[in-house]
């Protein structure tokens, strides 16, 4: 039995050491890294969060500002909301993998600052989506549970948020080329350290127009567009920040391209968008919408919008009905949403836009109009630079296999709803009614920057359900009433109701 007993032991003892010996080795999967660099990082946050600029502009960006407008499934076209989480989620979960870019830049002897510039930038334009959409956001402790076991992070003011954009984007100005590190992995710029210095200092012109009537911008905005040498800004639409996608599947291909026709003809082109572009004989309406098809059958092709936040049956037959609604643009449509005779949409027309040159002259327009900044260039050859650049935009967008003539009549900047003439408030809404029309399917863009000039005019739906308001923020998540109680009720304390209708720090 002794014999038998100690046997036991010794093939026990042997099972074990074999168990063990070399155990880390055996038991470690080198397909599974576990460690990343920021290269791995970043064309999955580039491509998350522009996709979801996509998704904000379909859904909501378009609708608020009354590009399109709904047939079916109406209550969003009615201010009928509830709470709207993309933008948060997409923010915050994004922000996690834009903090590690930070961290890996930042650490060892030899420092990525190329890296490390572009996180910022991307840091500077989430943060900014989050907090333009609900106002005070969590921020300096925000994404700090794994770091600093942090779970309850305070709302900042949303001018304090606003204060460390800013300050980011001027550190990534400075930083950016002050390393030698290739930018992989970036399928927004192709890895041009340039254009990331000029995306920097493009969004820092918009974040102070933005603040531009709470705060005194002007030395901040003059420091920019007078030393180009320093402060490097885009200098036509080779510099858009756009993520153009790709044609091949399962490559990385329009968002709305594999969504069903359904769905997408739910959304169609807004009257308000139709009747300004037809009054003004304006190309860029064939590139939004379609003739409707009733139209088409009588052989009279136009396009035909449909008013905003109309009720269910009221939006379901405007105009007879779908045939006399114009659907929304080939460029923009789905792998079905052909009309009959021509061939499916391509998938990689569209795209996704971050800022787009057209925007930034818009902006120095308004700031030279407004006496804002002094140039060597006028406010109208500004104006005149954003219109021509977001014509030849749509114009080496839109394939020739789709038919569409982007070129405008000679005589459309000497109309008088175009040519830069009148009193300086006619010319400053003439500069935001064309930058309204270059803002198409930017996000919620267009909505942030009606909201500081309430132009050009966007008038409640005749059955809209919010008081004849336009809603001018989004609710917090329900879920922060739960996992951050203390914050957000200290944040709508500050703030005010947590309600669409509820001005924020930088509308007040």
């Amino acid at each position: 039995m002794k014999n038998i007993k100690l046997l036991l032991s010794s093939l026990l003892v042997l099972a074990l050491s074999s168990c063990t010996k070399d155990f880390e080795e055996i038991n470690t999967n080198p397909n599974v890294p576990t460690s990343v660099t920021p290269n791995l990082l970043l064309s999955g946050i580039i491509k998350s969060a522009v996709n979801e600029q996509v998704g904000q502009a379909w859904g909501t960006g378009n609708l608020l500002a009354q590009y399109t407008a709904k047939i079916q499934f109406v209550n969003e076209d009615r201010y009928l909301w509830g709470e709207k989480n993309g933008i948060w989620n997409n923010v915050y979960s994004n922000m996690r993998n834009v903090e590690n870019i930070i961290d890996l830049s930042s650490k060892g002897t030899a420092v990525q600052n190329n890296y490390l510039g572009v996180a910022l930038i991307l840091k500077s334009w989430l943060y900014s989506l989050a907090t333009d959409a609900y106002g005070d956001i969590p921020y300096s402790q925000a994404v700090k549970a794994k770091s600093g076991a942090n779970y309850s992070p305070k709302y900042d003011s949303q001018d304090s948020v606003y204060s460390g954009l800013l300050a980011d984007l001027k550190k990534a100005n400075e930083i950016l080329g002050t390393s030698n590190e290739a930018i992989s992995g970036d399928i927004l710029f192709n890895g041009s350290v340039a254009k990331w210095k000029k995306l920097a200092n493009s969004l820092r012109l918009r974040m102070l127009m933005r603040l531009s009537k709470k705060l005194d911008v002007k030395a901040s905005m003059q420091e920019i567009i007078g030393n180009s040498t320093l402060y490097p800004l885009m200098t036509s639409n080779a510099d858009n920040a756009e993520l153009k996608y790709l044609a091949d599947v399962p490559a990385n291909q329009w968002p709305l391209y594999s969504s069903r026709v359904g769905s997408i003809d739910e959304i169609r082109v807004s009257k308000t968008l139709s009747d300004r572009l037809n009054a003004t004989n304006d190309p860029r309406l064939s590139v939004f919408g379609r003739p409707s098809q009733k139209s088409v059958a009588a052989g009279s092709p136009k396009i035909e919008g449909i008013p905003n936040g109309l009720g269910d049956v009221a939006a379901l037959n405007y105009n007879s009905g779908p045939q006399g609604v114009s659907r929304i643009g080939y460029s923009y449509g789905c792998l079905v949403c052909n009309d009959q005779g021509q061939t499916p949409p391509l998938p990689n027309v569209a795209r996704g836009i971050i800022m787009n040159y057209s925007e930034l002259q818009f902006i120095l327009a308004e700031a030279v109009e407004r006496g804002l900044v002094t140039s060597s260039t006028t406010a109208e050859t500004f104006y005149t630079n954003g219109m021509t650049s977001n014509f030849d935009y749509y114009k080496e967008m839109v394939p020739a296999s789709y038919g569409i003539n982007v070129i405008p009549a000679s005589t459309y900047f000497t109309q008088p709803q175009v040519a830069y003439t009148g009193t300086n408030q006619e010319k400053l809404e003439k500069i935001a009614y064309q930058k309204w029309i270059s803002l198409f399917f930017n996000g919620l863009e267009s909505w942030f920057d009606w909201r500081r000039t309430r132009m050009p005019a966007i008038i409640p739906g005749v059955d809209n359900l919010n008081g004849n308001r336009v809603p001018v923020r989004f609710i917090y998540p329900l879920s922060e009433q739960a996992l951050n109680k203390s914050a957000r009720a200290a944040a709508v304390a500050r703030q005010g109701a947590d309600d669409i209708n509820t001005l924020m720090w930088i509308i007040k």
